[in-house]
């Protein structure tokens, strides 16, 4: 299937119907690797105010053993800021070297709630570098839908797989919107830009 736009002047269509699929864990890293403190609500009114956004789906998993979680308040603002937030709990596990890891890979909610949204949208944008939606990214294609990959290159390493890059109708780099989705100094919304690591 060709890929019509890698350029940076691609142009979102305004009668598009776009969603937002967020990989929490996975935005975090690029976000972290580039410095910058994502503001969601500036994010969200950015493809607002360019295409007909139609959702914007964040997901991430959560910690539920008793401590307190950093991503709390995160997920708390973003549902009552025109988010969905779907979660699932983290499961918590000891490596072979003894060191506690966190297992919350949300990559097979995010494939199917995209299949099922597909026959709603036109345009997919997908905030993820991992390699393994290559598959979901050609499957969206072959049902009519444009699909947007953003993530960042300009990390150490690139956090976007280059197959995935390869695949997506076109490649938004993170680094690229930041000033338009980026936090202003005086803003103090209870946003938090915490992610669990996972594995």
């Amino acid at each position: 299937m060709p890929n019509p736009g890698h350029n940076n002047n691609f142009i979102f269509y305004p009668t598009d119907k776009t969603a937002l699929f967020i990989d929490g864990a996975n935005l975090h890293a690029a976000a972290r690797s580039l410095k910058l403190d994502i503001d969601f609500r500036r994010l969200r009114a950015y493809f607002a105010a360019q295409t007909h956004l139609i959702r914007a789906f964040y997901y991430t998993a959560l910690i539920e053993d008793g401590d307190y979680s950093p991503l709390r308040p995160l997920v708390d603002w973003l549902d009552y800021n025109g988010y969905a937030v779907i979660t699932k709990p983290a499961k918590t596990f000891t490596d072979s070297e003894g060191q506690r890891r966190i297992k919350g890979n949300m990559d097979i909610e995010i494939a199917v709630d995209a299949m099922d949204f597909s026959s709603h949208i036109n345009h997919l944008v997908l905030f993820s570098g991992d390699g393994d939606f290559r598959r979901l990214v050609e499957a969206l294609q072959w049902k009519g839908v444009r699909v947007t990959v953003c993530s960042t290159m300009r990390g150490v390493p690139p956090l976007v797989a280059d197959e995935l890059r390869r695949q997506a109708d076109r490649f938004l780099e993170l680094d690229d919107i930041r000033e338009h989705i980026s936090r202003l100094g005086n803003q103090s919304d209870p946003q938090a830009t915490a992610e669990i690591e996972t594995v």
